[in-house]
């Protein structure tokens, strides 16, 4: 039991600088003779050593890789313990941790042991083990291998409820340095094996309801931002393209952690780009709810986020030709571009003022973030904005983050996780930007 718990330590220590676990994303009730379920709305939540929201036994089955990426403190060359579990140990660990009410499913991973091939043998046999015998019927997120043999990954697919492949580092030149055995024809083939698996399983439960579940909740992948000297908006353009041709779920972002040393990295003391991870997500939000495209936050003249002003409220100070929008009576599409108007408050103010005409006080009640708001909008040809609106300068000082000034900028640094504002727990919980 020591020796288990030993490599437990070591390959959850290995693990937690992959971020792209999310809610489960699929419903699935529990059955006589299984142990657990999925609840598409999310999973018991978490908090690991470093501070990140966890909710899953998010594990590797191996760091002992046989690749040598650069940024990867799992690397070959890289000193430091390895460890392997055995299919059988860690579905014992993940029966065992279940029923202690540790975790809700399983997040697995792993370095890539020997070759893409193996690895993804030892991955299913496990999932195998805990689907078919262990009679786990909990949330189970597994990471296809790239460059193993397509029936493997297609096999995978059918016990796990989501897949993710990890794109790392958003150009081929990037991957040709820093993780030269990896490419990026290697890494978009699985995506695309899965995209189509999942449309073709569409199709049979469409015909055929006790048809095998392919991948239910979907694919999601994971870049690295800041190890590499690409530009926001090479990023927001490539993760653009991800949703359109891959149907991606979610595509996250992790600020590279300087944890290795290397010629082609930077220094160690160089802190993770955390407020420009955090521009990523409020951008990806606007990509996917918001029905902004990636050419209109970021252009050529601006390749990388405004660091006092979120990506929204950089839009709306830039193109003033657009405002005042009278809420009364503006298109929908144009309601969700004002800061401080979420989707659920934009959809609330399409119904209420089917009945009756909006005020200040009316917003107000439905959600709106007035202090941002009140900027850009008129109620019934009023406004309530304390500056004159012909000054873009003026207001994207009133509505910058708070938090910032020049001198913090330089390295740029995160809102504290554990003391945020009312506001910005608020935002945080409900998308409203």
């Amino acid at each position: 039991m020591d020796e288990l718990l030993k490599k437990l330590e070591v390959l959850t220590d290995a693990a937690k600088y992959d971020v792209a676990c999310t809610s489960s994303g699929v419903d699935r009730p529990g059955r006589p003779g299984a142990l657990g379920n999925a609840v598409k709305a999310g999973i018991c939540h978490s908090f690991a050593a470093d501070g990140r929201c966890i909710s899953l036994l998010k594990v590797l089955l191996s760091n002992d890789c046989a690749y040598d990426c650069a940024y990867c403190v799992n690397r070959r060359s890289c000193d430091g313990p390895r460890a392997t579990f055995t299919p059988e140990e860690l579905c014992r660990l993940t029966v065992e941790f279940y029923r202690r009410n540790y975790i809700e499913g399983l997040f697995l991973s792993s370095a890539v042991v020997k070759n893409p091939d193996y690895t993804s043998e030892l991955m299913l046999t496990t999932l195998k083990k805990l689907r078919e015998e262990e009679r786990f019927w909990g949330y189970v997120h597994v990471k296809a291998i790239p460059g193993a043999d397509p029936r493997l990954t297609h096999a995978l697919g059918l016990y796990a409820d989501r897949m993710s492949v990890n794109i790392e580092l958003p150009s081929q030149k990037s991957l040709a340095l820093l993780a030269p055995q990896k490419s990026k024809e290697k890494i978009l083939a699985p995506m695309g094996l899965i995209r189509d698996g999942i449309k073709e399983n569409a199709a049979d439960l469409a015909r055929y309801r006790a048809a095998p579940k392919f991948v239910p909740a979907g694919q999601s992948t994971q870049m690295i931002i800041g190890a590499t000297p690409e530009t926001d908006r090479q990023i927001l353009a490539l993760t653009e393209g991800l949703y359109r041709k891959y149907q991606l779920k979610r595509v996250f972002f992790s600020a590279y952690m300087p944890v290795v040393s290397d010629r082609n990295l930077p220094a160690r003391d160089t802190p993770p780009p955390l407020l420009r991870e955090h521009r990523l997500y409020q951008a990806d939000w606007l990509l996917r709810f918001y029905g902004f495209s990636a050419g209109e936050i970021l252009d050529d003249q601006h390749p990388d986020f405004n660091p006092l002003l979120d990506p929204k409220c950089n839009w709306a100070v830039n193109h003033m030709e657009h405002f005042p929008v009278e809420v009364n009576r503006a298109p929908y599409e144009m309601l969700l571009r004002v800061p401080g108007i979420g989707v659920k408050s934009a959809k609330r103010i399409r119904a209420a003022r089917r009945y009756a005409a909006l005020d200040f006080d009316a917003l107000k009640k439905l959600g709106v973030v007035l202090k941002r708001a009140r900027y850009f909008i008129l109620c019934g040809g009023k406004s309530i904005s304390p500056l004159p609106m012909d000054n873009p300068a003026v207001i994207a000082g009133a509505v910058s983050d708070r938090g910032f000034s020049p001198r913090e900028l330089a390295p740029p640094e995160q809102l504290s996780l554990f003391a945020p504002t009312k506001e910005d727990g608020v935002k945080c919980l409900t998308g409203q930007i």
